[in-house]
């Protein structure tokens, strides 16, 4: 009886013993199934047959394959405009054809260093042999800017692209069969590249010789010269493609879920941290949060939280300025009311001494309760910002909660080193199962509420004393610096500019896009004073300001 007694009282511990034992094993098989997934995914989209995943490119094209087949296996809904796909364009406006050249007495010039075709000028080949001081039928004429520059130097409406438009009308007038113009002053020109330009080709070439290109080729004014020009141009556009898959349960609220898949490719972009015509396989960046989104999708399709809905997206052209997140808020291929949105960027390399790093921390009040219980595993620092160089910043700014999982930068960011097998595959199924655990414990709580941030600023450089504060739009295909975003507190803000406004002049230094906007900045020091010229509508203000 006692033997009895003591069978039925033993039993029950056994039985849960067994059964926690059991749902160990489980979580262990899960755990390493998962591993291995990531491991799979990353190595096929870091493999140098993709040839580093560049936006619009055959390695994009690979990639989005790849990832739509996995979903397909699923049965992942397709949300994009056709099945799985929403494609977009990448304009990367008017450039110099790669077959253009300049020489002087034989020398090749170097394009943007030495000589600029203006993008205005009429395409084709020409040969010579002029003397700059005399302006022949039948040759190249030459035309110093200086005197018309100090005429004009107090000349607010002075236009110099209209001067040069005249003058090289005057000249194919007088048989001039090209313009070459320079500036011997030290009066600032603005003369440059504008890709954007739209306007009128002139009747002749016309290139700009830099002061550098003077000094090397044209320092004889008195001499005739060999000169050889063949200028044509092209208009670059590129498709591009994000992913869009959907989990539908019918609830009032979705849960948007984010990476990039696009990387560098060759460099060809110029934002690559190394030099030579190798391939970028972005391992870290960003096929470790691809595979992990990858991964997070399987997991809510086989079980997910029912009071949301989840959008998978998977966006390209973030390398390039957030170009995917932005044309899909602008062009939605699905309607749903956005609860927050959480995004993996660089999620690869996990280490306790550089810790992971949670950003939107601040942009609700919901997750200074979540996240220290999702994370408490981790060693990891907040960061408040909703803002930041990933594509969760494009939601932000329309008003929805973000959060922002990073495991931190390396020696191998943006270079050719950064490959698969330095990928901590443990670390990012923690981090996969981290954002699993913040989907469950938000379910219950609704629509969480949006709080604003600071805005952290893009494109800064240490070349730069000083910031207006402003966040640019690296899509805008317009002349001048569109705003995307304003630094809460900064200059900027101070003076009343806004997103939507167009920058046009700082002082003396206009600026066409972006990259003139950020080489104005640099000629700029902390006390300095100056007057903003920008855009708001179709009306051009002007403000003060002092950094």
């Amino acid at each position: 009886m006692r033997k009895w007694l003591i069978f039925f009282v033993i039993s029950p511990v056994l039985l849960a013993a067994q059964s926690k034992r059991k749902q160990r094993l489980a979580l262990e098989k899960e755990d390493a199934q998962l591993v291995a997934n990531l491991q799979k995914h990353v190595q096929f989209l870091a493999d140098d047959k993709l040839e580093g995943r560049r936006t619009g490119t055959k390695g994009e094209q690979l990639a989005m394959e790849y990832i739509i087949s996995q979903y397909k296996q699923l049965g992942l809904l397709p949300a994009g405009a056709n099945g799985y796909v929403q494609e977009f364009e990448i304009n990367e406006g008017k450039q110099v054809a790669a077959n253009s050249y300049l020489t002087v007495d034989g020398k090749q010039l170097v394009l943007n260093e030495d000589y600029i075709p203006l993008a205005f000028s009429k395409e084709g080949n020409i040969k010579g042999a002029p003397s700059m001081a005399m302006n022949e039928s039948g040759m190249p004429w030459f035309k110093d800017l200086k005197d018309i520059l100090e005429e004009n130097k107090t000349n607010p409406h002075f236009d110099i692209e209209e001067l040069i438009k005249k003058e090289a009308a005057n000249a194919a007038a007088k048989k001039a069969i090209a313009l070459f113009i320079y500036n011997s002053s030290g009066l600032v020109d603005n003369i440059q590249f504008n890709k954007n330009d739209k306007s009128a080709s002139t009747a002749i070439p016309v290139v700009y010789f830099t002061k550098e290109g003077v000094k090397k080729y044209l320092h004889d004014h008195t001499a005739s010269i060999n000169i050889a020009l063949q200028l044509g141009f092209v208009n670059n556009i590129r498709k591009a493609h994000n992913i869009i898959g959907f989990i539908d349960n019918k609830a009032a609220n979705t849960v948007i879920l984010g990476a990039h898949y696009d990387h560098l490719g060759f460099g060809e972009d110029k934002n690559a941290l190394d030099t030579g015509h190798v391939i970028h396989n972005g391992a870290d960046d960003n096929a470790s949060g691809t595979a992990a989104l990858m991964e997070l999708a399987r997991l809510l399709k086989i079980k997910s939280p029912s009071n949301n809905n989840y959008l998978i997206m998977h966006f390209s052209g973030e390398e390039l300025g957030l170009f995917g997140s932005k044309y899909w808020l602008e062009n939605p291929t699905a309607k749903v009311n956005a609860n927050y949105m959480i995004n993996m960027d660089m999620v690869g390399r996990y280490d306790t001494a550089k810790k992971l790093t949670i950003g939107g921390y601040g942009t609700s009040p919901v997750w200074s309760t979540v996240v220290p219980a999702v994370a408490n595993d981790f060693m990891y620092k907040i960061d408040s910002a909703g803002s930041g160089p990933s594509d969760h910043a494009s939601f932000y700014r329309k008003d929805i909660p973000v959060l922002f999982l990073f495991t931190g930068s390396h020696s191998d960011y943006h270079k050719a080193t950064d490959d698969w097998d330095k990928i901590n595959y443990k670390g990012q199924k923690d981090i996969v199962r981290l954002v699993y655990k913040t989907i469950e414990l938000t379910d219950t709580k609704g629509k969480i509420a949006f709080t604003k941030t600071a805005e952290q600023q893009m494109g800064r450089s240490t070349r730069f004393t000083v910031s207006l504060g402003v966040i640019p739009d690296y899509g805008f295909s317009g002349t001048g610096m569109r705003i995307d975003g304003v630094s809460a507190g900064k200059l900027a803000e101070k003076k009343g500019l806004q997103a939507g406004d167009i920058l046009l002049q700082l002082g003396e230094y206009k600026f066409v896009d972006v990259n003139s906007y950020m080489q104005s900045l640099s000629k700029f020091k902390k006390g300095d004073k100056t007057v903003l010229l920008f855009k708001r509508g179709n009306e051009e203000k002007q403000v003060e300001v002092e950094f």
